[in-house]
């Protein structure tokens, strides 16, 4: 069959052909205003200001930022796996579509704290920065994520507590904090309406 008969046999008359073309059209323009919106794009770079389009992680980003490793790791560098490309772009859309609907559906906790699978990676992430500290100088040798939760050793934050966010963040810990939030996407006239 050729494309114009599928199409004949699915949508036979005019209107039902208008209605798709349609329906077609504000799908589109719905996804497009929804990835303009929601700054998408800016999750594809590694910039820890991307982190904060969501306001609920204004306190991590300002603690982070006072901390001696905003000078050498980005938010990425921690958060998202780094073995392989397919491992770091998967686990990132799978943790940002959790962070999207959580916060969609106002689920968001006072204090957020990393599920399991946010803990291994951070962890892992810790190892890997950190291996010449743990083998050669401080000679804790590799505990791992695994070993921590069956009571083998020590997570990293069991001891570095403060690093790099600081002890108590909350959605009120850091209310003066100066905090590179977006500008809204909200046009003038719906502001002006809202009003």
């Amino acid at each position: 069959m050729k494309i114009k008969e599928i199409i004949n046999t699915i949508l036979p008359t005019r209107r039902s052909k208008l209605f798709a073309l349609v329906a077609s059209g504000a799908i589109c323009g719905l996804g497009f205003y929804t990835f303009y919106v929601s700054r998408a794009w800016s999750y594809l770079s590694d910039e820890p200001s991307t982190c904060v389009n969501c306001h609920i992680m204004g306190p991590y980003y300002a603690t982070w930022k006072h901390s001696s490793h905003s000078r050498n790791a980005t938010c990425n560098d921690c958060h998202v796996p780094h073995e392989n490309a397919a491992k770091k772009w998967f686990f990132k859309g799978m943790d940002g579509m959790r962070h999207a609907a959580v916060f969609m559906m106002r689920g968001e906790p006072q204090v957020i704290q990393a599920i399991d699978e946010s803990a291994e990676v951070i962890m892992n992430n810790c190892i890997r920065c950190h291996t010449q500290l743990n083998t050669e100088f401080v000679n804790t040798g590799r505990i791992d994520h695994e070993m921590a939760m069956a009571g083998e050793g020590k997570a990293c934050w069991d001891c570095h507590r403060e690093v790099p966010h600081g002890g108590s963040n909350s959605l009120s810990s850091t209310p003066s904090a100066i905090v590179p939030y977006p500008k809204t996407n909200t046009p003038d006239w719906l502001k002006e309406m809202l009003k």
